[in-house]
C-alpha cells in the first residue's frame, strides 16, 4: 500500500496556496476579461464587432488577461497580506494595471511589424482598441481592490477579527494598551500581553493568534532571526512598532494600527512572486547570451588543459538554498594540493602563493566561474545572489554572525552585490550587509546594473 505524500490530507485550496495560487487571481482574472469583453460590448453591442472576426478578439482578450494577471502576481500583489495594517491596494494595483496595459500595446506592436514583414498583411494582430484598453487598465485597478475588500470582509466574518498579542516592555505595553483601546472589537481583539521575549512564541500558539505586535524595538536583537520565523511557521503576522529614529534610518511601508506606526517584519526576505520572476529573467539572460558564454566556456577550458593540466574542473560543496549543500563545479586555478591538509582556508587574493601563476588572470577575471552556468541551468544557482560558501565556513557564520542563513533564501549566484563591492578576503559580516541588502532590494534593473557592473570589475581584473 502507497503512502500519501506529506500534505495530502490537506484541502485541494490549501495546497493551491502553498504553491503560490490564490482564489482571488481567479476572480481578478474573470473580472479583467469581463471589463475586455464589456466595453466591446458598450461600444458595439453584442458580437460580431467590426474590423476582425470574433475568435481574434477572443484570442486578444485571453492574452490580455493572462499578462495583467501575470503583473498583478510578479507584482507580489498575490502575496500573503497582514491582516493588521494592510497596504492601500488600489495605488500598487493602479501601477501594475499600467504597466500591463503598457505591455499589451507593445507586444501588440511588435507581432504586428513582424506579421507586416513577413508579408501576412493585418492591422492588429491582438486586436484590442485603444479606448479600450485605457478603460480595462483603469477600471482594472478598481475591481482588483474591490475583490480584495470583498475577499478580507469575508475572511473577518469566517474567521473573526484578528487576535492579536502585544509584546514588550511594561512601559511600551501601556502605551499600546491605551492606543488599542479606541480601536473597535470587530478590527481586533487583544488576547495576551507578553513582557518576557522569550514566551511570546507559547503564548501565540497557546491562544490562536493571529498577529504579534512588538512594541519594544530593543527586543528585534533577540528576536531575530529564530522567533520571527517560529511566528511565520504558525502562520502569524509580526509587526514592529517603530519611532521617528528609525523612520530617519529609511524605513518606508508604514502601517497604521490603533494611531501607531508598524513595519512589517519579513520572515522571507525576498516574496515567491520575486523568486519567480527571478527565475524567469535568469533563463531569459542565459538564452540570449548563449552564443557569448558557450564560446568563452569552451575557449577558457582548452586554456586551462593546456596551462594547468588535469583535472581542468574542481568540484567543492557549496551552501546552496534553504542550506542545503550542493557539489559545485568550477575551473580549477589553484595547485592540487593547495587544501591537503583538509582545512577550508579562505583565498587572500592576488598574495596567494596556492594560485597557479598562469591562472591568475583567470581568477581575477573571473573566468573560473563559468562552469557555475550550468548550475543555473538546473536551478541550483542564479546569475545575480550571495555566493556559496562552504559548510565548513558558513557553520562559524552561522554561529557568530546574527542572520546569516537568510541569504540562504535564494539560490546562490555567479556573481552577486558584495562581489562587485568587496573582495576575496572583505569580511564576512561585512558581504552578509551586501547580500541581505540586495534582497531586500531585489528588482530586474538590480541584477542588470550588478550584470553590467561585474563585467567592469572582469575588466579591470579586480580581486
Amino acid at each position: 500500500m502507497s503512502t500519501p505524500s506529506p500534505g495530502a490530507d490537506r484541502p485541494i485550496l490549501a495546497r493551491l496556496n502553498s504553491r503560490g495560487f490564490r482564489l482571488v487571481m481567479l476572480l481578478d482574472g474573470v473580472a479583467i476579461l469581463g471589463l475586455a469583453v464589456g466595453t466591446m460590448w458598450w461600444r458595439y453591442g453584442l458580437p460580431p464587432w467590426p474590423t476582425y472576426p470574433t475568435g481574434a478578439y477572443a484570442v486578444s482578450f485571453a492574452v490580455s488577461t493572462a499578462i495583467f494577471i501575470s503583473a498583478f502576481y510578479f507584482g507580489g500583489l498575490y502575496e500573503r497580506e497582514p491582516r493588521l495594517g494592510g497596504a492601500a491596494v488600489f495605488p500598487r494595483a493602479a501601477g501594475l494595471s499600467l504597466a500591463a496595459g503598457s505591455l499589451i500595446a507593445l507586444l501588440n506592436l511588435a507581432l504586428t511589424s513582424l506579421a507586416n514583414q513577413r508579408g501576412s498583411l493585418t492591422q492588429r494582430v491582438l486586436p484590442f482598441p485603444i479606448p479600450n484598453l485605457l478603460a480595462v487598465i483603469v477600471l482594472g485597478a478598481v475591481v482588483v481592490a474591490i475583490n480584495r475588500a470583498v475577499v478580507h470582509a469575508l475572511r473577518t466574518r469566517r474567521e473573526g477579527p484578528p487576535r492579536v498579542v502585544i509584546a514588550g516592555e511594561q512601559g511600551d505595553l501601556e502605551l499600546a494598551r491605551r492606543h488599542l483601546a479606541a480601536v473597535e472589537a470587530r478590527a481586533l481583539v487583544v488576547v495576551a500581553e507578553v513582557d518576557d521575549p522569550a514566551g511570546v512564541v507559547e503564548v501565540a500558539r497557546e491562544l490562536r493568534a493571529t498577529d504579534v505586535l512588538l512594541v519594544t524595538g530593543a527586543w528585534l536583537d533577540s528576536w531575530y532571526p529564530r522567533t520571527i520565523d517560529h511566528l511565520d511557521q504558525l502562520g502569524l503576522t509580526t509587526l514592529l512598532r517603530v519611532t521617528g529614529r528609525e523612520t530617519l534610518f529609511g524605513l518606508d511601508r508604514l502601517r497604521e494600527i490603533g494611531g501607531m506606526p508598524f513595519v512589517l517584519l519579513h520572515a522571507q526576505t525576498m516574496p515567491s512572486s520575486q523568486r519567480h520572476f527571478k527565475r524567469i529573467l535568469d533563463l531569459v539572460l542565459l538564452v540570449v547570451t548563449a552564443p557569448v558564454w558557450i564560446v568563452l566556456l569552451v575557449a577558457v577550458s582548452l586554456y586551462q588543459f593546456a596551462v594547468a593540466g588535469r583535472p581542468v574542473l574542481f568540484t567543492q560543496t557549496r551552501v546552496g538554498v534553504g542550506g542545503e549543500p550542493f557539489d559545485m563545479v568550477k575551473f580549477r586555478t589553484m595547485r592540487t594540493d593547495a587544501e591537503a591538509d583538509g582545512v577550508a582556508t579562505l583565498s587572500t587574493g592576488k598574495a596567494d602563493s596556492r594560485v597557479i601563476p598562469a591562472c591568475r588572470w583567470v581568477r581575477a577575471t573571473r573566468a573560473d566561474e563559468l562552469p557555475q552556468i550550468l548550475h543555473i541551468l538546473t536551478g541550483k544557482m542564479s546569475i545575480v545572489g550571495p555566493r556559496p560558501e562552504r559548510p565548513e565556513l558558513t557553520a562559524g557564520f552561522e554561529r557568530d554572525i546574527a542572520g546569516y542563513t537568510r541569504r540562504h533564501e535564494v539560490p546562490p549566484g555567479l556573481t552577486g552585490l558584495a562581489q562587485i563591492h568587496g573582495r576575496y578576503h572583505t569580511d564576512a559580516e561585512y558581504k552578509l550587509g551586501y547580500d541581505l541588502q540586495y534582497l531586500v532590494n531585489w528588482s530586474p534593473v538590480l541584477d542588470l546594473e550588478i550584470i553590467a557592473r561585474t563585467i567592469w570589475v572582469i575588466v579591470t581584473r579586480r580581486v
